[in-house]
């Protein structure tokens, strides 16, 4: 099998290993037959809500058991068309199973990474919180970078984007914004971004081009589901009205209708400035819930829980991650160790990459590449 064939088979395997691991492949056939058995039970819809989770439970790992088989099936198929064709110098059905193993290798990949999107809100749309930290002017334009990086990100994976609230930086970039990300899995990709993110640049504000290092806080928390109940005692928290401050343009108004919700109990403040005072209210309080939410996730969670913490000061010592543009190019997430050079592609939006090698460490408690030896 040629070289390139090859890589792409042992991608795949790569990436059986991890989904393999994931499912608890030893044991998934005694698991299915035990919710069947459940399913069996003339009682079980006496309790509907019981009985839509098991039904969820049951169709979520007969599709990941399918996934796994398909994909394995799969792989042997071509490897096996690829040797046959090569015994046979047929060139034609060579090249077909390579570019067959090609397309498996990306959805393995694909398929991987989902798998490490199981946590209780993964699934939700989320909040996303941009504040701008030590720097000054600097920190205020790579605030407004950061948050270029993440609309472009979620534009790639067909998300809604949706500008909460914004305030302007006093000569350049932002001081803060609060964007509501929705699609499939948004939290479950965005949680790992939690944290505070460095950049090393020439400054385009020093006349004398000197480099200069700015920091940027990022909080994610899920949207919380309807059915998710958070008591929030209206005793704990005082609702002020104000005139917003943004940059302008179709996202932000300036009326007094933006609206701040204070947590008396936590210190949380949360804000939302579209055009109805009303709806900033709605807003503003889902937000609100959103947070005290992720703070019990955060109880459940030592990784995210870590990542929060480290946003406490955006400032040296605290950076999940370092985006290097000069004397150098390079990103690398200080979690993961994982690092590209191709800086550019970030900035526009290709996190993927850096993502995935966070969840797969949430999983494990290893790199991806660990896991993979272990």
């Amino acid at each position: 099998m040629r070289a390139e064939a090859q890589n792409f088979a042992d991608e795949i395997n790569k990436s059986l290993e991890l989904l393999a691991q994931r499912l608890d492949v030893e044991t998934a056939q005694h698991r299915l037959e035990e919710f069947n058995a459940r399913v069996e039970d003339p009682n079980l819809w006496d309790d509907a809500e019981a009985a839509q989770k098991l039904m969820r439970d049951r169709q979520a790992l007969v599709d990941a058991m399918a996934t796994y088989e398909g994909i394995r099936t799969e792989l042997q198929d071509n490897v096996d068309l690829i040797e046959l064709g090569e015994m046979e110098e047929d060139t034609e059905v060579v090249a077909e199973a390579e570019a067959a193993l090609k397309k498996l290798a990306a959805t393995a990949a694909q398929k991987e990474l989902e798998a490490l999107l199981d946590g209780e809100a993964d699934a939700n749309d989320t909040f996303l919180e941009i504040n701008s930290g030590a720097g000054g002017t600097e920190s205020c334009d790579w605030a407004s970078m950061l948050a270029r990086m993440y609309v472009r990100w979620a534009e790639r994976k067909g998300y809604k984007v949706e500008l909460q609230a914004e305030s302007a930086g006093e000569e350049a970039g932002i001081k803060s914004a609060t964007y509501k990300v929705s699609g499939h899995n948004a939290y479950g990709w965005m949680k790992s971004e939690s944290g505070v993110h460095r950049l090393v640049r020439i400054s385009p504000f020093d006349s004398a081009a000197k480099r200069h290092t700015s920091f940027t806080s990022v909080k994610v928390y899920p949207v919380v589901d309807d059915n998710i109940e958070i008591e929030v005692n209206p005793a704990d928290i005082r609702i002020d009205t104000y005139r917003s401050s943004g940059a302008g343009g179709q996202h932000v108004n300036t009326t007094d209708s933006a609206v701040r919700i204070t947590h008396h109990p936590t210190g949380i403040v949360v804000t939302s400035s579209e055009k109805s005072q009303h709806q900033n209210r709605d807003i503003a309080m889902k937000a609100l819930k959103s947070r005290l939410y992720q703070m019990e996730l955060d109880k459940r969670s030592a990784l995210v829980n870590e990542a929060h913490e480290s946003a406490g000061d955006a400032g040296w010592g605290n950076q999940i991650r370092s985006y290097v543009l000069q004397p150098y190019q390079m990103v690398k997430d200080l979690r993961t160790n994982y690092e590209t050079s191709d800086t550019k592609g970030v900035l526009d939006g290709d996190l993927d990459g850096l993502m995935a090698a966070t969840l797969a460490l949430a999983v494990s408690g290893k790199s991806r590449a660990e896991a993979q030896e272990g």
